[in-house]
């Protein structure tokens, strides 16, 4: 791709787990390349992540979050061949800010007028390469001490997801913001969305993956699309659980409690026939949700209609029990291989794990690596697109 736009990720361990995974899979899914770095680390190493939500206490609580598989060596990488820089949150700001390298890095890109997204803590940098001075900024809010007196304008966050813009600064206060975010930094690189509008309804349930249910919702989000959050019994305002599905060496995945997912609509009030498209993310929620008449209703009516269905890992377990698999070609999270093929589908091997399929208006995937591609298959079907 001659002009494809390169995007540079500053990560480090415990950055927060939305704020790094997110945009990255995102930009991915637009067409734009990612290189994520930390120094000390080379391409194939991973950084800890940590997830932090506000929980009722005077500040926000921290758990483990997924392993983040850097793709670049820091040491190897030239700014000039980037045309923008993203620096999420989470505690790994904090030791960054005093890495010389890490300084001269964001200096470089601020001199040369490059895009610069931060959010949450990594604002932090900002004020440590002395980039913020005389610039409109905004941050999580216990930013705003280090930020005043580094010289920026601070700007108070009305909602924990109002961005601010100042020239090619876009600053954010939490990962709540994501969907402005992404598309105020799109729009920085230059990029379009074509086909935005379209409205998509998302299948949710208490321990689905935490990626699966998050990176696709604000991805379609940051493309202007409306998109639905509803869970069977539940309302719009109620929470659902999520799991961090991770594979750590052992012979299945490992399980951790991940960000709790706020509902954006009611179930019962929802009416299929006013939505372009449906994604059913995987995790534990499916073997359930499979078993919910409603539910199998709402896919039989998407999938014979013949309107975008986008599933991935578990999420086929709803698709076999509702029986809209017969003909089609599937791919899920391998341990999920005999629903697809007892409800009729015909198995494609996901060969690498990141690997996803379309046939006809049915998207598969096996598990949140192959998010770029099951995001992009999506669009596609959907008729949404970015242009650089």
């Amino acid at each position: 791709m001659a002009n494809q736009k390169r995007v540079l990720l500053l990560c480090g361990d415990y950055v927060e787990d939305y704020e790094v995974m997110v945009p990255f899979q995102a930009l991915l899914a637009y067409g734009v390349a990612v290189d994520a770095v930390c120094p000390g680390k080379k391409a194939g190493d991973i950084c800890r992540t940590a997830i932090h939500q506000l929980s009722g206490h005077q500040t926000y609580s921290e758990s483990h979050g997924h392993n983040f598989a850097l793709n670049a060596t820091f040491d190897e990488i030239e700014a000039t061949k980037y045309d923008g820089l993203v620096i999420p949150g989470g505690r790994a700001p904090e030791y960054l800010a005093l890495n010389e390298a890490v300084v001269g890095l964001v200096k470089s890109f601020a001199n040369a007028k490059k895009p610069i997204a931060s959010i949450c803590h990594g604002q932090l940098i900002l004020a440590a390469a002395d980039v913020v001075r005389g610039r409109k900024c905004t941050a999580f809010p216990a930013v705003k001490p280090v930020l005043l007196a580094a010289g920026a304008h601070w700007v108070e966050p009305e909602t924990m997801a109002s961005c601010t813009v100042d020239g090619n600064l876009i600053t954010g206060p939490t990962y709540d913001g994501h969907p402005e975010f992404i598309r105020l930094f799109v729009k920085a690189l230059g990029g379009s969305i074509i086909g935005s509008g379209k409205r998509i309804l998302f299948l949710c349930g208490d321990f689905m993956e935490d990626y699966e249910v998050m990176v696709p919702f604000q991805s379609l989000q940051a493309l202007e699309c409306h998109v639905d959050a509803v869970c069977p019994k539940k309302k719009v305002g109620e929470k659902c659980p999520t799991a961090v599905h991770d594979f750590e060496g052992d012979q299945t995945y490992s399980e951790k409690p991940g960000h709790d997912f706020t509902l954006n609509a009611d179930f019962e009030s929802v009416d299929p026939s006013t939505y372009d498209g449906l994604v059913i993310p995987g995790g534990r929620a499916p073997e359930y949700l499979a078993l919910d008449d409603s539910v199998i209703k709402l896919v039989k009516e998407f999938m014979e209609s013949k309107r975008p269905v986008a599933s991935i890992c578990h999420g086929q377990q709803i698709l076999s029990a509702a029986g809209v698999l017969k003909g089609k070609k599937c791919t899920a999270y391998p341990a999920v291989k005999l629903n697809v093929v007892l409800g009729g589908g015909s198995w494609l091997e996901p060969e690498p794990i990141d690997r996803c399929f379309t046939d006809g208006n049915l998207v598969t995937g096996a598990a949140w690596p192959g998010h770029p591609e099951f995001v992009s298959q999506f669009m596609a079907l959907l008729g949404v697109h970015v242009k650089f």
